[in-house]
């Protein structure tokens, strides 16, 4: 899960990371209020949405008064930034920044590590930093039995080369991001700038959190972090049926157990329909996992059939330990039980597991929306096709 910035910060004063005082506002009003309750010369207006690019879109505004705040509040809400409606701004105190860093720790899955990267030139987009200055960007590995422990920081300032009066500042405040990121059960901590002010002070001015939900279980205060205005409503609808479900923009649905089998389901259904009309490509991601029962399969058909874009559905089930029979009987009984709300047409592909079985299972109940094709090339492509056909009827109609 990723943070709002504001939820960022707030663990980060939480761990004692050094940050600059800020509220949320959700108003003009709120905003006005919440400059007073600063009461600095200088606020910072900030639109909070989990995406990039917020200052050159007019989402961060310095304001030199309450009532300044509150009309670039009125500004910022409800402006859309790369397609994330601002429905929160954050305002902070003002600071007179000398110099920007950059610092991220991160899960660096291929090599079963962490992996902390820091820069003297921060502020920047650290993807153009990496291939323009890719001196300029410091990597460490970082032990997940350690963390970063004060040895660790003293190498990562060292790394990156930052100036010998203010090592002591900022590898205390990594030991405090490491901290955040250990004991929040994050896969990313980011700050860009972590800055020094005139004062000579370092201070996580920018945060970038995100959580691992697998760990959800030890953070039941996580729980609160959620942004249920911001969540699609059918994501939400399938976290609460258990599904591992996204949504995407196409008009496909795509049912497959086991993330790579639907992943590869994605990509082929996207290559099948690149030379149709309307290029049909998937309409969500949605894993069944290793058990395909009548119910999980019922939910999964009515979750997708429930999303207007779909104009059809791709089924794409490998028996393993569950063989396609159990599956076919799944398919089946989640059609009866779906009833009038199954509108749409299901291709279906088995392989695996009594494959010769399961498909003659289907076959026999011959319901008419369903047909059963034994590639999964050819399927993928018959399900483009039938969401091509639906498209242009609705057109001509």
């Amino acid at each position: 899960m990723d943070l709002y910035e504001y939820q960022a910060r707030d663990l980060f004063e939480k761990h004692g990371v050094p940050v600059l005082r800020g509220m949320v506002a959700t108003t003009p009003e709120e905003a006005r209020a919440a400059a007073e309750k600063l009461d600095s010369k200088v606020v910072v207006v900030k639109a909070q949405v989990k995406t990039g690019g917020r200052g050159k879109a007019g989402g961060v505004k310095l304001a030199k008064s309450p009532q300044e705040a509150e009309d670039v509040a009125r500004n910022i809400l409800g402006m859309d930034i790369k397609g994330h409606i601002v429905h929160k701004v954050m305002i902070t105190e003002g600071a007179e920044i000398d110099e920007e860093y950059y610092f991220s720790l991160l899960l660096d899955r291929s090599n079963r590590r962490y992996l902390a990267m820091a820069s003297r030139e921060g502020g920047v987009e650290i993807e153009t930093l990496a291939v323009e200055q890719p001196d300029a960007l410091a990597r460490v590995a970082v032990d997940p039995l350690v963390g970063i422990d004060r040895a660790k920081a003293d190498e990562i300032v060292e790394a990156a080369g930052f100036a010998e009066e203010d090592r002591e500042q900022i590898a205390e405040a990594l030991i405090k991001l490491g901290e955040v990121y250990t004991k929040e059960d994050a896969t990313l901590v980011e700050v860009n700038p972590l800055v020094k002010v005139a004062d000579g002070r370092i201070i996580a001015l920018d945060g970038k959190v995100t959580l691992d939900a697998n760990a959800d279980f030890r953070h039941p205060e996580h729980e609160e972090l959620t942004d249920i205005q911001a969540t699609d409503p059918l994501e939400r609808r399938a976290a609460e049926m258990g599904l591992n479900y996204v949504k995407l923009v196409g008009n496909v649905g795509i049912i497959g157990n086991g993330a790579g089998l639907v992943m590869s389901t994605l990509d082929v259904v996207a290559e099948a329909g690149k030379d149709l009309p309307g290029h049909p490509h998937p309409a969500n991601f949605l894993d069944i996992g290793g058990g395909a029962s009548a119910e999980v399969m019922s939910d999964g058909l009515d979750l997708i059939l429930s999303d207007e874009r779909v104009k059809s559905v791709f089924v794409n089930v490998f028996g393993g330990i569950t063989s396609c029979t159990a599956v076919a009987e799944g398919i089946n009984q989640a059609l009866d039980m779906l009833g009038d709300k199954a509108s749409k047409p299901l291709v279906v592909r088995l392989d695996g597991n009594a494959v010769e079985e399961g498909r003659a299972m289907l076959s026999e109940k011959d319901h008419p929306l369903v047909q059963v094709v034994e590639t999964m090339d050819e399927a993928a492509r018959r399900a483009a096709e039938l969401a091509a056909e639906a498209t242009d009827e609705n057109q001509e109609a």
